[in-house]
């Protein structure tokens, strides 16, 4: 059965993360994804590792098909023309200017679809004193405010996060934008340019409860202070577990738990607004408990009293996890020049139309004449487009290479 974006096609011409995990996940509900690389290929294609596939590209681009074409060449703009002409969604992440200089800004394109979805993701935006920038996910992480609140409490020096947060918060934010732009569409409202940067989208994502502190004008400083609390991570005897209680009944579940009764009723803790003001003591009392015994002696215990607990995962262990296990989350498949990967399966499980992952993450040009041929280029166009380096085709089996 067909995924629920089945019918769809998306001219990817996004590189890195942002934009390639956006279409990867549209790939992913039943879009036909072509991805446009130049003859290089994609730069994630050699950000940690060697060859045509990392890590990081087959896990951002599965499931697509890759079309390789020179974009200072006039021919291979000409292609992309074509292909937006029958496409639904054009997705680009160039630095702002540069569509413009192509000739593949949106009104150029819209003049040759007037239902396409245009988007563009920056990394702070298309104008303004940042604009120019390069930008990568730590520029975000410390401009947003991520930084700071990741801060050390003993020294206040920010942190960044150790994952690519901003890239992919705004996939999903510009995956989710795509979709409500395709259902205004479909209700009459044609298409449109959708614009997204990194920096909107962490500020938005950091904001309902980290920024309490400056929501409310006029009494900016006071509320809860996020970097001023230690994190809720507890040192059990063999290991580490995660321990929650907001509401009132998980509190006094906890309290029972580590034999403190006389907590409940204790000023500092008595409500959920005491027991945030007063996080950083709670939690350090919390703590001195915990560390007394072993992770699976708390975790029944924390468990049996619905108190929300878990354990401290190594990443080695997280495939292994009864619940990852359980909610069959990690598939496998043969990647071309890699070999067997894991991946994870679509988060979201749609009833009639399930989404699933369409294949491995394409060679370089893999399906470049396929594509052609399928825009209606003969043979012998194909082999002049390839001939003047305007296209190539490659991949383990290149077709008609001149």
């Amino acid at each position: 059965m067909p995924g629920p974006l089945a019918g769809i096609r998306v001219v990817d011409l996004t590189t890195v993360i942002s934009g390639p995990v956006c279409t990867m996940l549209l790939a992913d509900q039943g879009a036909d994804v072509i991805k446009v690389e130049p003859p290089g290929g994609d730069i994630a294609r050699r950000t940690a590792g060697s060859g045509e596939f990392t890590s990081m590209f087959v896990s951002s681009n599965r499931g697509k098909r890759s079309i390789a074409l020179d974009l200072k060449q006039p021919a291979a703009l000409g292609v992309i023309r074509r292909l937006v002409a029958g496409a639904d969604v054009l997705v680009q992440n160039f630095r702002p200017g540069t569509m413009e200089r192509l000739g593949l800004d949106e009104p150029s394109l819209r003049a040759l679809n007037p239902r396409l979805i245009y988007v563009s993701i920056s990394g702070v935006g298309e104008t303004g004193p940042y604009a120019r920038k390069r930008v990568y996910d730590p520029i975000i992480q410390s401009l947003s405010g991520l930084a700071d609140v990741q801060a050390e409490q003993a020294t206040g020096r920010p942190r960044l996060v150790r994952t690519i947060v901003a890239d992919k918060t705004t996939a999903v934010h510009a995956a989710q934008a795509v979709c409500a732009a395709l259902f205004a569409r479909e209700r009459g409202g044609g298409g449109q340019h959708v614009r997204l940067s990194m920096l909107d989208t962490m500020i938005a994502f950091i904001w309902p409860e980290a920024m309490t502190q400056y929501m409310v004008i006029g009494r900016e400083g006071t509320g809860t202070n996020p970097t001023a609390r230690p994190d809720l991570i507890y040192q059990t005897q063999d290991g580490y577990i995660t321990v929650g209680s907001v509401s009132d009944a998980e509190w006094r579940g906890l309290a029972g738990v580590l034999g403190k009764p006389e907590w409940i009723d204790d000023p500092r803790f008595r409500t959920p607004a005491q027991r945030s003001a007063n996080a950083a003591e709670r939690i350090t009392l919390v703590g001195e408990i915990i560390k007394t015994d072993a992770s699976r002696y708390w975790l029944e215990r924390l468990d049996a009293a619905d108190v929300p607990c878990a354990p401290v995962l190594a990443r080695s262990q997280v495939a292994a996890d009864p619940q990852v296990v359980h909610n069959d989350l990690i598939e496998t498949l043969d990647q071309p020049g890699l070999g067997r990967l894991r991946q994870p399966r679509p988060a979201a499980r749609f009833e009639r139309t399930p989404a699933a992952i369409g294949g491995p993450a394409p060679w370089i040009g893999e399906h470049t004449d396929e594509i052609l041929a399928e825009l209606g280029f003969e043979r012998d166009e194909i082999a002049a487009l390839k001939a003047s380096r305007a296209a190539k085709a490659a991949g383990p089996n290149p077709i008609g290479e001149a």
